[in-house]
C-alpha cells in the first residue's frame, strides 16, 4: 500500500497492561489451566453458533450445550447473554487492526488518497460482512441502552478517530475540535454503512434486482463512501497548512 508509517508522538511511557478480563470467574477467583480451557471452549462455541445460524436465536442455555457444559458452570463465566456477547465481540475485534485498522496507520499519500480510501473501506466492509451477525447483536443491545455496549463502541471508535486526526494532519487535542469532529462523523458514517450492507435484510428489501445487481449497488455505496472520506481529508490537510 503506497505511503509510509506514520510516527508515534511521544509522551509518558505505558502505563502496565490490565490483566485480561477474563481472568478471573464471577466468584472472584483467578483463572488456573482448566478454567481457561473452559472459558474459551465457551466462547468459541458462541462464536460458531452466531457465525453459523442467521435465524436460530442465540441463547445462554445454546451455548451452554455447543460447548457441552453446565448452566451453572457457564453462570460462572457469563452472567447474561450481553456479557457473552461482548467478550465475543472483543475477542472478534482483536483482528480489526489486521483486517482493517492498520491500513490507517499508513499515510495516505496526496496522489493516491482515493486509492487508499477505497482500500480502507472495502476492507472495513469485508471484516463487518464475515461478522455481520455479531454486528447485528452489538447494535441490538446498543438499541436497548445497554451501557456496557455504549461504553465499547465508544472505546474502540476512539483509536480510529485518532487515526483519521493524524491522516489529515491535526492534533490529537482538543478533541472537539473541527478536525476532530470531522474524524468522529467519519468514523460514525463507515460504521453505519456497514450495519446496513452487511444485514440481510437490506439485501431482502432489494427484491427487484439479482444478486449480482446488489453487489455491484453496495460497491457503489463503498465508493461513494471513500469517495468522502478522500474529500474530507483533503480539506483538512489544506486546512491545516
Amino acid at each position: 500500500m503506497p505511503g509510509s508509517v506514520m510516527n508515534e508522538t511521544g509522551g509518558h511511557p505505558p502505563e502496565p497492561r490490565p490483566e485480561p478480563r477474563g481472568a478471573y470467574n464471577l466468584l472472584g477467583q483467578r483463572l488456573g489451566r482448566k478454567g481457561q480451557e473452559t472459558r474459551e471452549r465457551i466462547l468459541c462455541a458462541a462464536l460458531r453458533l452466531i457465525e453459523a445460524a442467521q435465524d436460530a436465536p442465540l441463547t445462554l442455555s445454546s451455548v451452554a450445550r455447543a460447548a457441552q457444559v453446565g448452566m451453572t458452570t457457564l453462570y460462572l463465566y457469563f452472567p447474561d447473554l450481553g456479557d457473552l456477547v461482548l467478550a465475543v465481540l472483543e475477542r472478534v475485534m482483536d483482528y480489526a487492526g489486521s483486517a482493517f485498522g492498520d491500513r490507517l496507520r499508513v499515510y495516505w499519500p496526496d496522489e493516491a488518497l482515493l486509492e487508499c480510501t477505497r482500500g480502507f473501506v472495502g476492507a472495513h466492509h469485508q471484516f463487518w460482512r464475515r461478522h455481520a451477525r455479531l454486528l447485528l447483536l452489538r447494535n441490538s443491545f446498543e438499541d436497548a441502552g445497554d451501557g456496557r455496549f455504549l461504553q465499547y463502541r465508544n472505546r474502540v471508535s476512539r483509536p480510529l478517530i485518532e487515526l483519521l486526526i493524524r491522516q489529515m494532519n491535526g492534533s490529537l487535542e482538543p478533541m472537539n475540535s473541527p478536525v476532530a469532529n470531522c474524524a468522529a462523523v467519519l468514523v460514525t458514517t463507515f460504521e453505519r454503512l456497514a450495519t446496513i450492507t452487511t444485514n440481510p435484510i437490506f439485501r431482502l428489501n432489494l427484491t427487484d434486482m439479482g444478486v449480482e445487481q446488489v453487489q455491484a449497488y453496495i460497491d457503489e455505496l463503498l465508493d461513494a463512501e471513500a469517495e468522502i472520506i478522500a474529500l474530507a481529508v483533503r480539506h483538512q490537510r489544506a486546512a491545516a497548512k
